[in-house]
């Protein structure tokens, strides 16, 4: 081999040696920091919701435990039954949301029920909400002062009413509202069980009144329904006669109003569908 070509490929040789050194060597900290990542977007520390917004409207895809339609779209008294145990939302106007979880209800079954507003078949402008698809609310006054919310379920002029709910967040919240909108005794201050034992109690804790009459649970950006962390196993559920419809006849002692047993939320506990249940 003449002697330039051999210092070129001595040359070459060296220069390899090098790349490959400097390949070996490892990359600083800064070098790593500069690198770029065109597919991946650099996201920044995660967005804080606050203890007051839901983390249902916040998003595009939202948290899938928001029940919608096919949840309502059943027959009465297994869609009475299928409440225990949901949670009931109610977002304020101010952005406060308020939870309770729902212990006792009562099915109506439409024009053959002698307790519900739709008996006989009759449509009114004030039960039309009963008429209207699964999940719409129907809010109703009674004794000219009280609120009651229902759920319309499968079946012309069927519904579910809201008896009671355990309250779970915003519990000071419901006190105030609770403590404004009562009559009578409004100095005295209430104990949690207190807040929302009992239908219009509990549209009292949760600001809901005829504004609220047919409106969608499944759509509603006020008022929604969440699915619970558990509900109650059979013999956790009480089956008892339905409370104020003394007038129905033998539709009265039907038993078509489910409570969870032992709950101290409930309006009322019956101990002889208890002990026959245990019987």
């Amino acid at each position: 081999m003449p002697a330039r070509s051999g210092a070129q490929f001595s040359r070459r040789m060296g220069q390899k040696k090098q790349r490959l050194a400097k390949a070996e060597q490892p990359h600083s900290p800064s070098d790593t920091a500069q690198a770029p990542c065109p597919k991946e977007p650099c996201l920044g520390p995660p967005t804080t919701l606050g203890p007051y917004r839901s983390i249902y409207f916040s998003s595009p895809k939202g948290h899938l435990t928001r029940l919608g339609l096919e949840f309502f779209d059943q027959p009465a008294v297994p869609l009475a039954r299928a409440f225990l145990g949901q949670v009931l939302v109610r977002r304020l106007p101010n952005g406060t949301e308020l939870r309770g979880r729902i212990v006792e209800t009562e099915a109506y079954l439409g024009p053959e029920d002698e307790a519900a507003h739709s008996r006989g078949g009759r449509q009114t402008p004030r039960n039309r909400g009963m008429f209207m698809k699964p999940g719409t609310l129907y809010v109703y006054l009674i004794y000219g002062m009280y609120f009651c919310m229902n759920i319309s379920s499968q079946g012309d002029g069927a519904c579910v009413l809201l008896r009671a709910l355990e309250p779970l967040e915003g519990l000071e919240t419901m006190r105030q509202l609770r403590s404004t909108l009562r009559k009578g005794t409004a100095s005295r201050v209430l104990k949690d069980r207190e807040l929302c034992s009992g239908p219009s109690k509990l549209c009292q804790a949760l600001a809901i009144n005829k504004s609220f009459d047919q409106r969608d649970l499944a759509q509603d950006e006020a008022i929604w329904l969440e699915r619970g962390p558990l509900e109650p196993s059979e013999p956790a559920v009480v089956t008892a006669a339905r409370v104020g419809v003394g007038y129905a006849g033998e539709w009265a002692r039907k038993p078509l109003r489910f409570y969870v047993r032992g709950s101290p939320w409930v309006s009322v506990v019956d101990r002889v569908a208890e002990q026959d249940a245990q019987a």
